[in-house]
């Protein structure tokens, strides 16, 4: 990091980090990808316990502007997800990092979000149709391609 001046945000993501690596939450882990770049994290969540996605593990990248903490992160899964509120490009569907964003939101709440909005998706606002219906009208069938999910995530882990 030498050289690089402490702007809001540097100094911010800086925080989370050091919050992030004293008190990760539950079943999460998150860094910058490299030390010359601070803006772009590279995160894991853990399936909750005894929820379908219990068992994976989930890749994501967090990706930090100059903005930044007024503008939310761009968040993505970069593994393979099954769910109602992540479109196919792993981009997810998540108010606190879209319209109710607020510079309160560290990355380790983010995780956290990320982490209940697993177990808890929101079918009535749908980033994956496909998902969210089977999730409504066939359980069964959304619980086998969730735990495929997990077991891919697994492998790729």
């Amino acid at each position: 990091m030498s050289g690089s001046s402490a702007t809001p945000a540097r100094l911010r993501l800086m925080s989370d980090l050091k919050s992030m690596m004293q008190e990760p939450p539950e079943g999460c882990s998150a860094s910058p990808l490299s030390e010359e770049n601070l803006f772009v994290w590279g995160a894991t969540i853990f399936g909750p316990l005894e929820s379908l996605w219990e068992g994976g593990v989930y890749a994501l990248r967090l990706t930090f502007s100059e903005q930044y903490p007024e503008k939310p992160p761009r968040v993505r899964f970069t593994c393979q997800m099954f769910h109602p509120n992540v479109y196919s490009d792993g981009t997810l569907c998540l108010d606190i990092i879209q319209d109710r964003w607020s510079p309160i939101y560290t990355v380790n709440t983010i995780l956290t979000s990320i982490q209940s909005l697993l177990t808890d998706p929101n079918a009535s606002s749908p980033a994956n149709p496909e998902a969210a219906q089977l999730f409504n009208t066939d359980m069964d069938a959304y619980k086998k391609r969730v735990r495929r999910c997990a077991a891919k995530s697994v492998e790729m882990a």
